[in-house]
């Protein structure tokens, strides 16, 4: 059926003046709840009512794209997550394992680790699709050493297609599914997560840090949920947990140094401070979660128990299911399973938050750390400028951020420009 010009006003009209109010709505509740208690909230919860506009709005998003148009569109149509949920549960795909290269490029895949993945180039405005073998791509913590998976190989790299460091022909790992791959920052070892193990690959072989063997169960096997790990700044430390371990740190060799006791039910993320000198570690039950921040100077002595912390640790946030972050030279900026995106400071101090949608499942930010990239569940990429002030009035969040565009990665669909 044809989209005739007074459909598209009519269509414009009812998106414009629901989405402003319903962000508006959700904004003020939001504050109530956060000020006076959700306890004392007595309203009903905001309700987007657009998710009819749904499809006729992917049309002509379709067809902006094809025109060129996609600016006027995005001025006419200001980008929401709600009203277009139907769409990303049949079409949607994880954007994952963000990769700063340089100024305003980036790299990244798309699926999940037991997925067929496709890795791209954003470049700007840009998109390049790279080779299909390639399964994962890492970045280490400095030094600017890049890691890639692809046949069953990994190579590391000087820089973005610099010079090869090392290669590593996988065996045990070969053919696994890669949630994360952090190259060392000599680019001569690999820390290697995955569901079926973490690993830490290098000249000498593929070593499983995590998890433990159980000696008494001849039938074990190493397969995990929520596996996650990470590698402090320096490389000095390598933290790894799962669904069912507490957080475990371990010198780079491997060996164990501390526990850290999970404060709700399962350990889901971990990461360095970007001075190394703090640890937070977050753990998870169904969408909410805790995340507790460490010092690393007490590795040694550390005493956390599960579920009753202690003043070996300080609460950083108390809310959020935490799928990924990143440090800055300030605060954290973490992302969530509710679709937020937070920073908060080393002192579990909230500066701002700001709402994309669906889970989040991969950040990276420029090294200036400016523009900030981020990856959903919903199969949207979104690129913001911080602190560049809000491009319309229908944003969710205490933030002050100008979103450049988000890019739909959908199932058997063009990649589209909102």
């Amino acid at each position: 059926m044809e989209i005739t010009n007074k459909d598209i006003q009519q269509i414009k009209d009812e998106w414009n003046k629901q989405g402003s109010k319903y962000a508006s709505d959700v904004n003020a509740m939001v504050e109530f709840g956060e000020t006076k208690g959700w306890e004392n909230w007595k309203g009903e919860e905001p309700r987007d009512g657009r998710g009819h506009l749904a499809d006729t709005l992917f049309q002509l998003l379709k067809d902006a794209n094809k025109n060129n148009t996609v600016s006027q569109f995005r001025t006419d149509f200001p980008p929401a997550h709600t009203p277009l949920v139907q769409l990303m549960k049949e079409k949607g795909q994880s954007i994952m394992q963000l990769q700063f290269i340089n100024e305003q490029k980036i790299v990244f895949v798309t699926g999940a680790p037991y997925e067929q993945r496709q890795a791209y180039i954003l470049d700007n405005n840009d998109i390049l699709e790279l080779d299909t073998s390639i399964a994962a791509v890492g970045k280490s913590k400095q030094n600017n050493v890049f890691a890639i998976a692809a046949n069953n190989i990994i190579s590391t790299t000087q820089g973005w297609e610099g010079d090869i460091i090392a290669t590593f022909q996988l065996d045990e790992t070969k053919n696994i599914g890669i949630t994360e791959l952090i190259p060392f920052n000599d680019g001569l070892k690999i820390l290697l997560v995955s569901s079926d193990g973490i690993y830490v690959i290098s000249n000498t072989g593929e070593n499983m840090i995590h998890p433990l063997p159980d000696p008494e169960d001849d039938e074990w096997e190493p397969y995990m949920d929520m596996e996650n790990a990470t590698l402090s700044n320096d490389n000095k430390y390598i933290v790894v947990g799962d669904q069912c371990y507490d957080h475990r740190v371990l010198d780079n060799n491997g060996k164990e140094i501390a526990e850290i006791g999970t404060q709700s039910s399962y350990p889901d993320f971990c990461l360095f401070s970007k001075d190394d000198k703090q640890l937070i570690t977050n753990s998870c039950h169904f969408y909410n979660g805790i995340t507790i921040g460490v010092a690393t100077s007490d590795f040694e002595s550390i005493n956390i128990p599960a579920y009753e912390g202690g003043e070996d640790c300080i609460t950083i946030e108390d809310g959020m299911r935490v799928y990924c972050g990143v440090s800055t030279s300030e605060f954290y900026i973490l992302g969530d399973a509710f679709g937020y995106i937070k920073a908060v400071d080393t002192k579990g101090n909230c500066i701002w938050k700001h709402f994309l949608g669906s889970t989040i499942t991969g950040i990276t930010i420029s090294e200036d750390e400016k523009t900030l990239w981020i990856g959903a569940a919903s199969g949207m990429l979104h690129k913001l400028q911080l602190n560049q002030g809000l491009r319309d009035n229908h944003t969710i969040g205490t933030a002050n951020h100008y979103e450049d565009f988000r890019i739909i990665f959908w199932k058997e669909e063009p990649v589209l420009k909102w």
